[in-house]
């Protein structure tokens, strides 16, 4: 096995990360592991032992993996996953399980691939980001003990009183999709996580981003809308318009933003590029 490095998110292993480290060390002689305390500690670790090793192996959520992900871009330093998180988005389409077996013949066959990734006003994001009515949730949702159930109240309290934003394109060749909208999202892969698919058309390796723009939608339509989000049929209707884009620039009337499930205040106008290949994974 190459050199392999453990970034291991204490908060979202719901600090339950010891009886994974245990198993960690049965398996691994020695591994070289980081408790992070915080993001600059996590950059602070990557980058002191970025020399002599190959494979950052993140464990935790999406936020977690866009963590170790932003310091691996555009390297051959390959990103492995050992998902802990509450949502599991990029590691469930990525094929990577809570099984460490699984995880340690991965890390022994040293296989990799290049996919996608992309920027909102310079800030990383590998799996969905978006704002409107998710940004909100996700605000919100933040606020709880997290957990599915919690998220489902969240997201219907807040549906009741979410005003649509306004959307303006800059570029002329999507003008006439200006417009008020419950949510945008840009999806470099198919779903947000706990298997919602928002773009279940996307790819992460073929230099494009899906924006997903969502109209406000009657009350009935909302479990036709999960329906087909749970079961990877969503697609173009009265409510919902997919253009595939490489780079796009608009205007939006708010600053909350989620980048991979994780809240962020971002000005307009926002400009959005695909990085094309620039982020090795193990598979």
């Amino acid at each position: 096995m190459e050199r392999v490095a453990f970034i291991i998110n204490p908060f979202s292993a719901k600090k339950n990360y010891q009886p994974f480290l245990n198993e960690l060390k049965k398996k691994v002689d020695n591994p070289l592991y980081y408790i992070s305390e915080s993001i600059v500690g996590t950059d602070e670790f990557i980058q002191k032992h970025f020399p002599d090793t190959d494979i950052f192996v993140a464990i935790g959520g999406d936020g977690t993996i866009s963590t170790v992900a932003k310091n691996l871009i555009n390297t051959e330093k390959i990103l492995a996953i050992f998902p802990a998180g509450s949502g599991n988005g990029f590691s469930n389409e990525t094929q990577f399980s809570k099984n460490l077996d699984e995880l340690v013949e991965k890390l022994n066959h040293r296989k990799s691939r290049k996919i996608d990734t992309f920027t909102v006003n310079g800030r990383l994001s590998i799996n969905v980001s978006g704002t409107g009515f998710d940004g909100k949730v996700v605000k919100e949702f933040e606020k709880t003990s997290r957990g599915f159930k919690n998220y489902i109240k969240v997201s219907l309290k807040t549906f009741f009183n979410y005003k649509p934003i306004k959307l303006k394109f800059l570029d002329e060749k999507y003008r006439q999709h200006n417009g008020k909208y419950l949510m945008i999202n840009i999806a470099n892969t198919r779903q947000f996580g706990n298997n919602a698919y928002i773009a279940p058309m996307a790819s992460k390796s073929d230099g494009l981003v899906d924006m997903v723009l969502v109209k406000k939608f009657p009350l009935t339509y909302s479990p036709l809308f999960a329906f087909r989000m749970f079961t990877k049929k969503l697609k173009e209707d009265d409510y919902i318009t997919y253009l595939p884009v490489s780079e796009v620039e608009f205007k939006v009337n708010t600053k909350n933003w989620h980048l991979d499930g994780e809240f962020n205040k971002i000005k307009s106008p926002i400009h959005i590029k695909v990085q094309p290949s620039s982020l090795t994974i193990l598979i």
